[in-house]
């Protein structure tokens, strides 16, 4: 073998141990005892570990519209799931925030600042409440909460909204709340004004009505009920002295002394739901008709079943 012949052999073979190398090490690490073998690369996806999401946590954020004033926290009220009773204790930074906006709203020249509360719920959730989404329900249990630490309900506007990028916290929403404060201009008053007159003369033409199974004292809402109670509530909150009337009727089966008590009992059930969605029991008159107003025949299962109701009025 010639010495040219011997040079060339050489490289030939340290090229081929640089090659079984070089996939040694980059395509084969279970080698030398480097990582796992081939058989064991192989992911089990049962055993996959799936990320799970940042839960949703959405700050107590308050800014008046002339710069003048603001408040932020990352403390907010919190709610269970398919839920709209505030959870508490709450953080005591939440109550200075309330405190602060209650100050700048009695401040000289803010008397037309008002807020903007809207409420957010996720498709998953069911909807308790009598109003139409659990959102709205949640903004109008936060908005009683400012009137319980003096702010005026006529100065809070309410609002619910789906939101499917919510993502809870086991059980718990945080914060699905929004604020937004604002410069209530006079042609906007006189328009929230005029709304409010349209709304009570639709209700005193056509009163919610709660149909009641015989002798039982509850009651399920349709969407439209629904809808009917939020511009009641909204009504209550914008017109001082504003009040509703419940009255109790029932059919004609039975003494006259037990329609009597039975009407005042679907009257009150009535009224205790409402105030269990956030209308003051104040704001609420209750009475009973018994079987003296009947609205259909009591010789028909149809009519007595038309008869058992409560109807809830705008006085």
């Amino acid at each position: 073998m010639s010495k040219k012949t011997g040079y060339l052999l050489g490289m030939l073979l340290t090229i081929i141990i640089c090659m079984i190398l070089a996939y040694i090490f980059c395509c084969n690490t279970g080698a030398f005892g480097i990582g796992s073998s081939t058989e064991d690369t192989t992911v089990d996806n049962a055993d996959a570990v799936v990320a799970t999401p940042t839960a949703t946590s959405m700050p107590f954020s308050l800014k008046g519209p002339d710069g003048n004033f603001a408040f932020d926290s990352n403390d907010n009220f919190n709610f269970n799931a398919s839920n709209f009773s505030i959870l508490t204790p709450l953080s005591s930074e939440v109550d200075t925030g309330i405190e602060k906006l209650k100050a700048y709203f009695d401040t000289d020249g803010n008397e037309n600042k008002k807020i903007d509360i809207t409420g957010y719920y996720d498709e998953g959730e069911e909807n308790p409440s009598a109003f139409s989404n659990l959102g709205l329900a949640r903004a109008n249990a936060v908005k009683n909460y400012f009137v319980e630490q003096g702010i005026a309900s006529d100065r809070i506007n309410t609002y619910g909204e789906l939101r499917d990028s919510l993502v809870p916290d086991g059980d718990i929403y945080k914060g699905p709340l929004s604020y937004n404060i604002f410069a209530q201009a006079e042609e906007d008053k006189e328009a929230e004004e005029e709304q409010m007159s349209q709304v009570a003369n639709a209700i005193k033409e056509e009163p919610l009505v709660l149909y009641f199974e015989y002798s039982e004292a509850s009651v399920t809402l349709n969407e439209a009920q629904r809808t009917k109670i939020g511009n009641m509530s909204r009504y209550l909150d914008k017109v001082e002295g504003a009040s509703i009337t419940i009255e109790g009727h029932t059919d004609s089966e039975g003494s006259n002394t037990t329609n009597n008590r039975l009407g005042q009992e679907r009257a009150d059930f009535a009224k205790s739901y409402l105030m269990d969605n956030g209308i003051p029991g104040s704001k609420i008159k209750t009475v009973s008709k018994g079987e003296h107003q009947p609205i259909a025949s009591n010789e028909t299962e149809e009519g007595r079943s038309k008869n058992r109701r409560a109807v809830v009025t705008i006085n």
